[in-house]
């Protein structure tokens, strides 16, 4: 089974930004996908826009979506922002945008290829999911 992971950054928040994501994830998984896609995300007003509902629908794609309120409910990305926020950016000087989104995607790229856990036996995220993929098949 494949896993496919995306990001975006954006200087705020517009429904064309997460659209063209989405778009992104539809055209990967519809010949790909071998079980049912799920998005998780906050209760955004983008996520509840009839044109995200509307492709979701369209693609045969299950909307998860956090309680209000409720952090616990996407726990796994509140863990990471605040290990991200720790690891790269408190105690740093403030720096231009693009330049922060360029760190932003160096640390995404460390995070999950090079920073090893000790959870996942001492590999990084990647490393893990393709020993893990390998020993399934």
């Amino acid at each position: 089974m494949k896993s496919f992971n995306s990001f975006g950054i954006a200087n705020r928040p517009i429904l064309d930004f997460v659209m063209e994501l989405l778009n992104q994830v539809v055209e990967i998984i519809k010949n790909e996908a071998e079980y049912r896609t799920t998005i998780h995300s906050d209760q955004g007003w983008h996520y509840q826009h009839n044109k995200w509902i509307k492709t979701l629908k369209q693609n045969k794609i299950f909307q998860s979506m956090s309680r209000k309120a409720t952090c616990a409910d996407n726990a796994a990305m509140e863990n990471f922002f605040g290990i991200l926020k720790q690891e790269m950016y408190y105690g740093e000087e403030l720096v231009s945008y693009k330049e922060l989104e360029q760190k932003i995607e160096q640390y995404i790229d460390y995070y999950n290829n090079k920073r090893i856990k000790a959870k996942l036996a001492g590999l990084s995220p990647v490393q893990y999911r393709t020993q893990t993929n390998q020993s399934a098949a």
